[in-house]
C-alpha cells in the first residue's frame, strides 16, 4: 500500500515534467535567431510590414495619441475647490467656530457642446496629418522596392557584360598563341573586365544599401525584396479623372480642411466666451455650540479674460482657411506635374526598342567572335547598347516612382 502511495507523487511528477518539455518546445526563441526574415516578391507586403513595424510611424501614432487626449483634457469640469477656515475669539478657550466650504464651477452647458464638436474635428484633422505621413513613409519604401528593382536589372546587364567579356577573353588568348589576335587586344579586353567588376561592385553595393534602409523602415527587422520586375500599373485614361482622384483623396487637404472647419468653430466658442462661469457649492458655518448649513451659488463674469479672444480667433479661422487654400493648389500643382512628367518620361522609353537592342548584342557577338568585326568595333558598339539599355532601365524606375506618387493616396 506504501508502494503504491509513492508511486503515484512519481508519476504525477513525471507528467509535469514531460508537459514542460512540450510547452518549452512550444516557446519562440528569444535570441537573435528569432529574428524573422521576409522574403517577398510581392510589394504590398513589403509596404504592410513597414507600416506595422517602422519606428517613425510608431513615434507618429503615439504623438497623435498623446494630442487627442489633451485635446480631451480641455473640455472638462474643473476642479472642486475644498476650503476649510477656522476662528478663534477672546475669551474662548480653542476653537470659537469654523467654516467649511465646498464648490464646484463649471461653464455653460453649451460651451462643452461646441468644444466637444471643434475637438471632434481637430482630431479628424490630426488622423489625416498621421495618414497622410503614413503614406508618406510608404512611399519612400516603394521607391526603395523600385530602386532594388533596377538595381537587380542593371546589375543582370553587367553579369552578361562579364559573361560576354570572359568568353571573348578566352577565345583571344587563344587566338594570340595562334598568331590570329594582338596582346592590345587581349589587354583591352582584360581592361574592360576591370572597368565591369568595379561597376558589378558599385551596384552591388547600392543594393545592398537599398536593402539596409528597407530594413531601417521595417524596424530593423530583414526584409528581402525578390523581385526583378517592375509591377504593372493601370494606363491613365483620363487625366482630369487622375487629378480629381488625387485631390479628394489627399490626406493634406483633409487634413487642412478640418483645421479650417475646426477654426471656425473657435470662434463659435470664443462668443460664448462672455456667458458667465457658473459655481455652486456647499457651505457650512460653526459658532460655540450651533451650525448653519447652506448652498452656495455664484458665477464668474469674464470681463476681461475673454478680451480680443473673438479677434483672435477670426484671424486664426483666415489663416486656416488661406492654409487649405495654398494645400490645395499645391497639391493640383503636384499632380499636374506628375502627369506631365510621366508623359515625357514614357515618351522617352517608347523611344527605346530593346528587343532591337538585345538582338544587336547577340549580332555583334557573332560577328566579332567569326572576325566579321575588329575587337574595337565590338566595345564601342557594344558599350552604347548597353549605355542605352541601362538607360531605358533607369526611365522606367523614373516612371513607375512617379506612378507611385500618383496612386500615393491609395496606399
Amino acid at each position: 500500500m506504501k508502494r503504491f502511495i509513492i508511486a503515484i507523487p512519481a508519476i504525477l511528477y513525471a507528467i509535469v515534467l514531460n508537459a514542460q518539455d512540450n510547452t518549452s518546445s512550444l516557446k519562440p526563441d528569444t535570441g537573435r535567431g528569432a529574428d524573422c526574415v521576409l522574403y517577398t516578391t510581392d510589394m504590398g507586403e513589403v509596404l504592410s510590414a513597414v507600416s506595422e513595424n517602422s519606428p517613425e510611424l510608431a513615434a507618429l501614432r503615439q504623438d497623435t495619441e498623446a494630442q487627442a487626449f489633451q485635446m480631451k483634457s480641455e473640455n472638462i469640469l474643473e476642479d472642486p475647490s475644498i476650503e476649510y477656515s477656522s476662528f478663534y475669539s477672546s475669551g474662548v478657550t480653542g476653537q470659537s467656530g469654523s467654516e467649511l466650504v465646498v464648490s464646484q464651477g463649471f461653464d455653460f452647458p453649451t460651451v462643452y457642446a461646441a468644444r466637444h464638436k471643434k475637438n471632434e474635428l481637430s482630431r479628424t484633422a490630426l488622423e489625416s496629418s498621421l495618414n497622410d505621413e503614413r503614406r508618406r513613409i510608404l512611399l519612400d519604401a516603394k521607391n526603395i522596392c523600385l530602386d532594388i528593382i533596377m538595381y537587380r536589372q542593371i546589375g543582370e546587364l553587367l553579369d552578361m557584360q562579364s559573361e560576354i567579356a570572359d568568353d571573348l577573353l578566352g577565345l583571344y588568348e587563344q587566338r594570340l598563341e595562334s598568331g590570329d589576335a594582338s596582346a592590345l587586344e587581349v589587354n583591352k579586353i582584360k581592361m574592360e573586365l576591370m572597368s565591369l567588376a568595379t561597376d558589378v561592385a558599385a551596384n552591388r553595393s547600392a543594393l545592398d544599401a537599398a536593402a539596409g534602409n528597407l530594413a531601417a523602415m521595417n524596424g530593423g527587422k530583414p526584409i528581402v525584396f525578390e523581385a526583378d520586375v517592375f509591377p504593372l500599373t493601370e494606363d491613365i485614361a483620363d487625366m482630369e479623372a487622375a487629378v480629381e482622384e488625387y485631390l479628394a483623396s489627399d490626406a493634406a487637404i483633409i487634413a487642412a480642411a478640418s483645421a479650417a472647419e475646426a477654426a471656425r468653430k473657435e470662434i463659435s466658442i470664443s462668443k460664448q466666451g462672455w456667458i458667465p462661469k457658473l459655481e455652486v457649492g456647499y457651505r457650512r458655518n460653526t459658532a460655540i455650540r450651533d451650525a448653519e448649513h447652506g448652498f452656495l451659488v455664484g458665477c464668474s463674469i469674464p470681463l476681461f479674460s475673454n478680451h480680443k479672444k473673438v479677434a483672435m480667433a477670426k484671424a486664426l479661422s483666415t489663416s486656416a482657411q488661406s492654409t487649405l487654400n495654398y494645400t490645395r493648389l499645391n497639391a493640383e500643382a503636384q499632380v499636374r506635374a506628375i502627369l506631365n512628367e510621366m508623359q515625357q518620361t514614357q515618351a522617352a522609353i517608347n523611344a527605346y526598342n530593346e528587343p532591337l537592342m538585345r538582338e544587336t548584342l547577340a549580332l555583334l557577338r557573332q560577328a566579332v567572335e567569326g572576325g566579321e568585326i575588329s575587337l574595337i568595333d565590338y566595345f564601342v558598339e557594344a558599350s552604347g547598347i548597353y549605355s542605352s539599355l541601362t538607360a531605358c532601365i533607369t526611365l522606367q524606375n523614373s516612371w513607375h516612382k512617379l506612378a507611385a506618387s500618383l496612386y500615393r493616396n491609395r496606399l
